[in-house]
């Protein structure tokens, strides 16, 4: 039961700082297995205030698919995706994946003011009143994804196109001999983390750009293009 749960597993059930209560974060948490390992995760960074989005890899177990479907109905500001991708590692279908939980997010009714991304495996290293104040103080209005102009040895990832395959369960990636075209807009492709702390304007942005819209469809086709995409807009003028 969900009282269960809650007591249980001493989820938070109130902000414990005015500060924090008025200072939304937006989670999206892509999973696929260790259902204890993602609930470990959803304890430590879980505040009422707050709001999550699970995207459940398509190809996950339907008993791991119903476990964090029961644990998500007990909370009104955790949901799954409304659309789900199957992932392949370092495929399109992983930026796919957040992309799915930021329109999801941008229109949903709390007003939070930036969104993190984690995987199943991650752990925080501070509290939520440590990263509210993080953002507030040094990043206020700024987005969190570091990156450089994209490498020689990594010019391959955009250059040659890659496909998804779904094999027996397995998935890869597999490069073809089709050279690219160049980016759309003539953009400097930037290289960084998949990772990132973003502003909501950034991504209101980043889901009704034309040239986001374009860097996208582009990016369909590369390697790893979480690493490029997110740092690449970033560094657009403005």
């Amino acid at each position: 039961s969900c009282s269960t749960v809650l007591k249980t597993l001493h989820f938070i059930t109130s902000p414990l700082s005015d500060e924090e209560g008025n200072f939304s974060l937006a989670y999206i948490i892509t999973i696929h297995k260790e259902l204890e390992m993602f609930v470990k995760l959803l304890r430590a960074i879980y505040m009422p205030q707050n709001i999550y989005c699970i995207h459940i890899d398509e190809k996950s177990p339907r008993d791991y698919k119903t476990a964090v479907q029961n644990i998500v109905n007990c909370f009104e500001n955790i949901f799954i995706s409304s659309k789900t991708e199957h992932v392949v590692y370092a495929g399109f279908s992983r930026l796919q994946a957040d992309i799915n939980c930021m329109r999801d997010l941008v229109n949903s009714k709390v007003q939070w003011n930036y969104v993190i991304n984690l995987c199943g495996q991650d752990f925080p290293l501070k509290t939520n009143k440590e990263i509210v104040q993080y953002m507030k103080s040094k990043w206020n209005g700024k987005n969190i994804t570091p990156g450089i102009v994209q490498p020689l040895h990594m010019k391959h990832r955009t250059q040659l196109s890659y496909r998804e395959y779904v094999h027996s369960g397995v998935t890869y990636l597999f490069p073809g001999k089709t050279v690219k075209a160049k980016p759309p807009h003539n953009l400097t492709i930037y290289f960084g983390s998949a990772y990132y702390v973003l502003t909501k304007d950034f991504v209101e942005f980043a889901l009704t750009d034309a040239r986001a819209k374009d860097l996208l469809e582009w990016s369909r086709d590369t390697y790893s293009p979480d690493e490029h995409y997110w740092v690449t807009l970033n560094r657009l003028p403005g």
